[in-house]
C-alpha cells in the first residue's frame, strides 16, 4: 500500500470504490468539463480608463487598469466547484450546509478530486453563489448535458427515458380562493 505522503493515507484507500458517487467520480469527463468551462473563468484583457494626472509640465494622460491582471486570490479548481454544485443539488443543501458537510465527508472529497482527507472547508459558502453566477445559464446547461451523457454511458438511464417529460404541477399556483376567516366574514356581512 504505497502512499505519496508517509503520514496520510489516500482517500481512495479509505472508501468503497463501488459506491455510486465514487463510480460517478471515476466516469465523469472532468478534463472535458474543465476545458469547456476554463474560458469562462480565464483572466480577461481589460481596456482600462484614461486618467489625467497633474505633471511638472502640465496635465498628462495615463491609461490605468489596462491589460491582463493576475492580482487577487487564485481561483479554486473548476472540478471542486462543479462537484460542489452537483452535491448541493443532489442532496438539496444550502451553500453553508454544503461546505460544512463536505469537510466531514470523505466520499464527497473524493468526488471533488481531492487525494487526501482535509478537515477544513473547501471554500467560503459565498463563493459557490459567485461561481454559479459566473457560470451562467449556458454553463449550467453544459453541466447538465455532461451529467446526462455520463449517466447514459454508465447505463444508469436509457436514452428512451428522455423522450417523455413528466411535470409535477403540485407546486404551481392555482386560481383557487381558499376560505379564509376574514373572507367568509365579509361574505356573511354582505348577505
Amino acid at each position: 500500500m504505497a502512499t505519496d505522503d508517509f503520514f496520510r493515507a489516500r482517500i481512495e484507500q479509505m472508501i468503497d470504490l463501488s459506491h455510486p458517487l465514487a463510480v460517478l467520480a471515476q466516469r465523469m469527463p472532468w478534463g472535458e468539463l474543465e476545458k469547456t468551462l476554463a474560458p469562462v473563468f480565464a483572466h480577461r484583457d481589460r481596456q482600462g480608463r484614461v486618467t489625467q494626472q497633474p505633471g511638472l509640465f502640465g496635465p498628462s494622460l495615463e491609461v490605468a487598469g489596462a491589460g491582463v491582471s493576475n492580482a487577487g486570490r487564485p481561483r479554486l479548481p473548476i472540478r471542486l466547484m462543479v462537484s460542489l454544485l452537483y452535491l448541493k443539488h443532489a442532496f438539496n443543501l444550502s451553500d453553508e450546509a454544503l461546505v460544512e458537510r463536505w469537510s466531514e465527508n470523505v466520499l464527497w472529497q473524493y468526488f471533488s478530486g481531492r487525494e487526501y482527507y482535509e478537515h477544513r472547508r473547501p471554500c467560503d459558502a459565498t463563493q459557490i453563489g459567485r461561481f454559479r453566477k459566473a457560470l451562467g445559464e449556458a454553463g449550467v446547461e453544459e453541466l447538465l448535458k455532461t451529467t446526462i451523457e455520463a449517466a447514459v454511458a454508465m447505463k444508469a438511464i436509457r436514452p428512451a427515458e428522455f423522450e417523455r417529460v413528466i411535470v409535477d404541477s403540485t407546486v404551481q399556483p392555482k386560481a383557487i380562493a381558499y376560505p379564509v376567516d376574514a373572507r367568509l366574514l365579509e361574505i356573511a356581512r354582505l348577505r
